[in-house]
Parts: structure tokens; sequence; C-alpha cells
């Protein structure tokens, strides 16, 4: 059996880093890891994936060969990766890890809100899986910003309807203090609500509370667990997570 766990999040979250850092934490615990590139875009990586997409198609390529801009070559290029699950599937059961750890693509939209996605996903393995959605901790300290990522994870989850992971990413960026708020917010609607009413004005602050009160009332929730990829703060209870969810059956849910 093989768990695995995509991560994803909006462009400059930390989903490459965090892939690495978090496949490092595991194999420190003696877990069998192997991590899977889903970027056929991507240049450099902080880590060298097991799995790679660009093995079997890049963007430059589709640039080429169909003459194509960056931007169409990427959406081609996402609707590709779908034909290659076949062999990627196949790369998966000779490694045999016990844990893959699958970046997405640095555009979330590519691989999250086009129909390939969610083929990739359910086609990859009949093990169970998760996703890890990462708020960026710099962007949400704004109160707009912080709702327009629960607007995207809770999308992200009725696309996928996989177990979901909150990660709060970057934490060794924010001050002890906006962290703490930031930590309250996700664990009190009410407090995001007085933060709503204090910053923000007008449409932005009405559109802010519809959208709170929105996902209260479909009963979702947005734990964060505070995670540095530098600093490896917070991996410890990211793993534990994981491990509650693949080996204990917990289900995760907003």
């Amino acid at each position: 059996m093989v768990y695995i766990s995509f991560i994803i999040g909006t462009a400059g979250s930390g989903k490459s880093l965090l892939t690495s850092s978090l496949a490092n934490k595991l194999r420190q615990e003696k877990q069998s890891v192997a991590t899977l590139n889903l970027d056929p875009g991507v240049v450099d990586l902080p880590y060298t994936p097991e799995i790679d997409i660009r093995d079997y198609i890049t963007v430059d390529t589709i640039m080429e060969e169909y003459e194509l801009g960056p931007n169409g070559a990427l959406i081609l290029a996402a609707d590709m990766m779908a034909n290659e699950v076949e062999s990627i599937r196949e790369e998966i059961e000779e490694i045999e890890p016990d844990i893959l750890i699958a970046d997405t693509p640095g555009q979330m939209e590519l691989f999250a809100f086009r129909a390939s996605g969610p083929y990739i996903v359910n086609a990859l393995s009949d093990d169970p899986k998760t996703i890890i959605y990462l708020f960026d901790s710099v962007f949400s300290f704004d109160p707009l910003n912080y709702i327009s990522n629960m607007f995207l994870s809770a999308a992200v989850h009725i696309r996928f309807l996989l177990p979901q992971i909150h990660v709060l990413s970057k934490c060794d960026l924010l001050p002890e203090p906006d962290l703490r708020m930031l930590l309250e917010w996700s664990e009190s609607p009410e407090a995001l609500e007085s933060a709503i009413d204090e910053r923000l004005e007008g449409t932005k602050r009405l559109l802010s509370h519809n959208i709170n009160r929105s996902i209260q009332m479909l009963d979702l929730s947005f734990p964060l667990i505070p995670v540095s990829s530098k600093t490896n703060e917070g991996m410890v209870e990211l793993t534990a997570m994981l491990e509650r969810v693949f080996k204990g059956g917990e289900k995760i849910t907003y």
C-alpha cells in the first residue's frame, strides 16, 4: 500500500520546498518515501524527484512542437499529463514507497481546476490519498487574502473530495504575535469576523463576511498547522497528522 499526499497551493506558497522538507523529515523517521514532480514547466527544484513528469512531457517541448506560447503550452501540458498516468503508476509500483509526496504545478488552477487534475489523482492509485493545502503566511496576513485562501481551499476540497490538511507555510517569516493571530482566525470564526470588521471596508468587508459565514453554514473548518520548510518548525505536527489520516483512518474535513 502506498499513501499519497498531494501538495497544493497558490503560486509561491512553498509547495516544492515543503515537498523536499517533508520527504526528508519522513526519511529521518525511517519511512520509505518517494517524491513525484507533477509540474512539467518547472526549471529548478529543491529536491531530486524519484518520479518526474518532465521525463514524459515538458512545457518547452510542447511550445516548440505545437508553436504555442508559455500559457498555452502550460494548459496543454496539464491535459497531456493525464495520458502519462499509467506510466507514472508503473513507476510508483516499481519503487513501492510507503509514502509518495506529489508536488503539483506552480499554477494551482492548472491542476485543481481542469478535468485532468482529479482524473490524475484518482487514476494514480487506489490506495489512501490526502491533500495538503498551503496557506502562505505572509499573503494570508491580510483578512481579505485569508478569506480568499479559505475560498480556494474549499474549492479544492469540492474538486477532489479527499481528506485535506491545512498548512500555514513560511511561518518563520511572521513575528510571533502575527502568527498567533492567524492561528486564532483559523480556530475562531468570531475572531476572523472581528478582523474583517476592523481592517476591511465597503464591498471587501461585505463579501468577506458573506464568504466566512457561508463556509460556517457548510460546516467547514480550517485548522492550520504552522510549518517552516527552512527551520522544520511544525514538521512533527504535520507528519503526526498524516499518520492519523493514513493509518488511523481519521477523517479530516474542513
